[in-house]
């Protein structure tokens, strides 16, 4: 069979490119050998939502008489909160079948392999072998939990992401290692639920990656809630006794044993680039990621890469808008590349983190004159109204021409506040701009519009 275009992988970046190749007047097929949807939908950014979801219910209700309301006897069910998070992410899935017959884009569901010739091997579940013919192909296979030697992960004492989600029951403790948004937002969710957890962190503040200011104030809100954290740490040894694991953890003071029941491995993915034929076809890798331009061809014509196959930040919407881009470059249309200093990335344990653009460190370490602002949530009006005082934005501007360089922000909803930088950097928008931009009163992102006020020596309610 003919196409105009194939994608491997059905993720956030595969079924969306697949669909703007459709929209486009390609006929295209797609590639799948587990669920429409990939991990995102099916294994990651959704059914992590759910249960978080379900963490911070029940985290209200513990708290709710300090909103004046009585609730005795509330307690988790845990596997009704597996439930829901898998019927949410199943939900999904369905949907994305719904889009797929709507576009009229063609499912092949098997184990794709790139030929010679810009052919693909399909192997079925049977093990049957088929081969599609396409002028272009997107590889867009995603990625998995990493597994490292001194944590090999066997699905019940040392487990990824994947089996955290579907645990039987909540375990009386468990060790986090890695603090990324997948071991903190997991270190909220069984904290909640009535887990007691440790994080284990080799850099020097847990997300490493966010602002130190958002780092420390992290820290600070999880110890409150019970969790220990451990930085500057790294797990040595995992030894499976009748108990769970006997871990051994080497900190600033020494060696450290702790039990625990489970150990969740939280330090990273790797590309899902074995097998698929990259090799035969001499296609350039480097350190595990396909190599392509800013357009997303590799070295060979036809064929591309996008999302965490390639070098690039392991994110939903970042796979998304480079299989858009790769779609429109194909269909020539004028396209330009990506913008990765202007990709907000969210975390969404309780409080949510969300960031943009250079750190304060980084904007330094650049060389720029800077103008800092922080405008802490607890003198937000709606924060206070609605019991959510933690944390605060930090917006970093360029003090020679107001250039907005960067946001960092901690606090209820954050993640949805984030936008509005996205949108302002896009534009070029200046500190000024946003100052003088009128903000609803009462919200959470008038404190935008505060810390962009302190950076220039105009705030109000501080």
């Amino acid at each position: 069979m003919n196409f105009d275009l194939i994608v491997l992988g059905s993720g956030p970046g595969g079924y969306v490119a697949a669909i703007r190749a459709s929209q486009l007047g390609m006929k295209v097929a797609i590639i799948e050998k587990e669920s429409l949807g990939g991990v995102c939908l099916n294994w990651g950014c959704i059914p992590t939502k759910a249960l978080l979801k379900s963490a911070q219910v029940f985290e209200y209700i513990q708290h709710a008489e300090e909103y004046g309301i009585e609730v005795s006897g509330a307690k988790t069910n845990f596997d009704h909160v597996v439930k829901r998070s898998r019927n949410v992410a199943d939900g999904m899935s369905k949907g994305v079948q719904f889009l797929m017959k709507k576009n009229k884009i063609e499912v092949i569901q098997g184990f794709g392999k790139l030929k010679r010739g810009k052919v693909v091997e399909v192997t079925a579940e049977d093990g049957s072998k088929k081969d599609y013919l396409a002028k272009n192909i997107i590889i867009a296979t995603g990625a998995r939990s990493r597994s490292l030697p001194n944590l090999p992960q066997d699905g019940k004492n040392i487990i990824g992401y994947r089996d955290a989600m579907t645990l039987k029951k909540a375990p009386k403790s468990m060790i986090v290692v890695g603090t990324g948004a997948i071991g903190v937002e997991f270190a909220y969710f069984y904290n909640n639920m009535g887990t007691k957890v440790t994080l284990v962190e080799f850099a020097p503040n847990i997300v490493p990656r966010e602002d130190a200011d958002v780092s420390k104030e992290l820290e600070k809100i999880f110890k409150k809630k019970g969790i220990e954290i451990l930085t500057n740490s790294s797990v040595e040894k995992v030894d499976i006794t009748k108990d769970g694991c006997q871990v051994s953890i080497k900190t600033d003071k020494g060696i450290e044993m702790k039990q625990a029941e489970i150990v969740l491995s939280a330090v990273g993915i790797q590309s899902n680039i074995e097998g698929i034929g990259l090799e035969d076809l001499g296609i350039k890798m480097e350190k595990g990621k396909i190599v392509v331009n800013e357009f997303y061809q590799t070295n060979l014509d036809g064929i591309y890469a996008i999302g965490d196959v390639i070098d690039t930040a392991a994110l939903a919407h970042v796979a998304s808008a480079e299989g858009i881009l790769c779609v429109e470059k194909i269909a020539n249309m004028h396209v330009e590349p990506i913008d990765y200093t202007n990709i907000p990335g969210c975390t969404y344990c309780a409080p949510e983190i969300a960031s943009v653009g250079f750190t304060e460190a980084e904007a330094k370490a650049k060389g720029y004159e800077l103008k800092i602002g922080k405008f802490p949530f607890s003198a937000s009006g709606k924060a206070s109204a609605a019991g959510a005082k933690e944390g605060f934005v930090k917006v970093i501007y360029d003090a020679k021409y107001g250039e907005l360089l960067g946001a960092h922000m901690i606090g209820m909803n954050v993640t949805e506040m984030i936008a509005e930088i996205v949108v302002a950097k896009k534009l070029e928008t200046t500190g000024h701009e946003i100052l003088k931009a009128v903000h609803p009163h009462p919200t959470m992102s008038e404190a935008v519009m505060e810390a962009t006020a302190a950076a220039y020596g105009e705030v109000i309610h501080l």
